[in-house]
């Protein structure tokens, strides 16, 4: 009896965590739009380590940015940051929902679906797939020296 009351208890400290972390993504682009004065994020540096360091961006790169412009109503400015910074949101405001509705009933919707391997594995392929074609316009589009003025070393 003490295990299962364990395990429920970790299972409801997960589901504050997910909503917890859901809630400070939609939020800090939401607050970062608020100061987007004359559109300064076009022209600020990156947010990212990785592309402090490298001056190439990693796979989730733009995300930020592309919930801003979402936030402002630029759905090409958005799409054209990250391709799935819309789905972020919605798939936040899914989990705020879900796992909150699942708090308070004490019942699982959708654990098969988040915990499905096959999934996790076809996400991670598509970006995968979808970060090397940015990587190779990238490439393209930037000079040698543009990509040092993207890193922290120029």
């Amino acid at each position: 009896m003490i295990s299962t009351d364990y395990t429920n208890n970790n299972r409801v400290k997960r589901k504050i965590y997910g909503i917890i972390g859901a809630a400070i993504t939609l939020i800090i682009p939401f607050f970062l739009m608020l100061n987007n004065h004359n559109d300064h994020l076009e022209t600020d540096q990156s947010f990212c380590p990785f592309k402090m360091v490298t001056g190439f961006p990693c796979p989730g790169c733009g995300i930020t940015k592309s919930l801003v412009y979402f936030y402002q109503g630029d759905i090409y400015k958005s799409l054209s940051y990250h391709i799935l910074g819309p789905f972020v949101i919605v798939f936040c405001w899914l989990t705020i929902i879900i796992l909150t509705t699942e708090i308070i009933t004490k019942k699982e919707y959708f654990t098969g679906i988040l915990y499905n391997r096959k999934l996790a594995y076809n996400m991670a392929y598509f970006l995968a797939f979808y970060h090397v074609i940015r990587l190779v316009l990238f490439v393209r589009n930037n000079s040698f020296d543009d990509i040092l003025h993207q890193s922290i070393w120029f």
